[in-house]
């Protein structure tokens, strides 16, 4: 079984919530949570939202379908950040100028799985 969570627009750099994303990518669904809540990233906070979405997914897609379902198997089988929109803002400089402030966004996605779903690929 496998079950997706999407945030998109995020007020937080691509690079910065990339650098929370590798410590969880590949592994537990309840390891990477442990992590991400103790992670001293200020985007850890969105990622682990988008893991604990996704593992909530899982459940509901479990009890749609009739199939048991055990959280302790899940484990993260994908999660990356794209770039999302760049809002453009401007700073006020000396004798009339102005600087260019780029305020980036993100789209953060986690995909997790069962093992099993794995094998079948």
């Amino acid at each position: 079984m496998e079950a997706k969570a999407i945030a998109r627009h995020i007020r937080v750099t691509p690079m910065k919530a990339r650098r929370v994303v590798n410590l969880v990518r590949g592994k537990q669904a309840n390891e990477a949570l442990a992590i991400l809540k103790f992670a001293q990233q200020a985007a850890s906070e969105p990622v682990y939202k988008v893991l604990a979405s996704a593992v909530a997914n899982a459940r509901v897609l479990a009890d749609r379908d009739g199939v048991a379902f055990d959280e302790s198997d899940l484990y993260i089988s994908e999660a990356f950040v794209d770039e999302g929109p760049t809002m453009k803002r401007f700073q006020p400089r000396a004798q009339g100028r102005a600087y260019r402030i780029k305020k980036r966004t993100s789209h953060i996605t986690v995909v997790v799985a069962t093992p099993e779903n794995e094998e079948v690929r």
